[in-house]
């Protein structure tokens, strides 16, 4: 296997972990008032997390970056809590181009954040490799692939519940955005760094 499929693969089941499910529960929560029709959106949106992810993972595995991970795997739930928070009180069916480009720069900042989490464990894996860039770039290929599957399958779990089954958008948004709300209240309690 090339190092590059293996980074690529790396990547996606970073993203797709059951383990690691406070990823996946972000994306649930950052895509709960969107349609499919706003897949534009949604698509830079997750780019924009991305881009977050992969700065700091690589200033982290430069060792140009260090926060402690205690810091880092309480502030993980506190972005799923903050987009939680965002959704709920979110009155309109529609995000508003204001409210977009609000979610953009907070997706970037929560990816930062995100990245920093896995940084520790990539350093590690890395630590063998000569060329970083090749790595680095496929393990946040990855990523983003990991990121767009898991979008795509939230926006037909979305069309099911709101088309087929006729819930309305705002009470599924309330659904998935206190579900989420809840989860991560529970792992901030539990991560709290003492």
């Amino acid at each position: 296997m090339s190092v590059f499929t293996l980074y690529f693969k790396l990547g996606i089941s970073h993203i797709a972990d059951l383990q690691g499910y406070d990823h996946i529960l972000f994306l649930l929560v950052l895509c709960a008032v969107y349609t499919f029709k706003q897949w534009k959106q949604v698509l830079i949106l997750i780019t924009a997390f991305t881009l977050g992810h992969c700065t700091t993972l690589v200033l982290a595995t430069l060792n140009i970056m260090r926060v402690s991970g205690d810091w880092i795997e309480f502030l993980i739930p506190v972005t799923i809590f903050i987009t939680a928070v965002v959704n709920i009180i979110q009155k309109k069916e529609f995000v508003s181009p204001a409210l977009h480009l609000a979610k953009y720069t907070t997706a970037l900042f929560f990816g930062l954040i995100h990245g920093l989490g896995f940084s520790n464990y990539l350093r590690s894996l890395l630590g063998t490799e000569s060329n970083l860039v090749k790595p680095l770039f496929a393990f946040n290929l990855g990523i983003e692939l990991g990121q767009i599957i898991i979008v795509a399958l939230i926006f037909i779990l979305t069309f099911i519940v709101v088309n087929l089954m006729i819930l309305k958008r705002r009470d599924w948004n309330l659904v998935l955005s206190g579900a989420g709300l809840g989860i991560a209240l529970i792992l901030m309690v539990e991560r709290f760094p003492l």
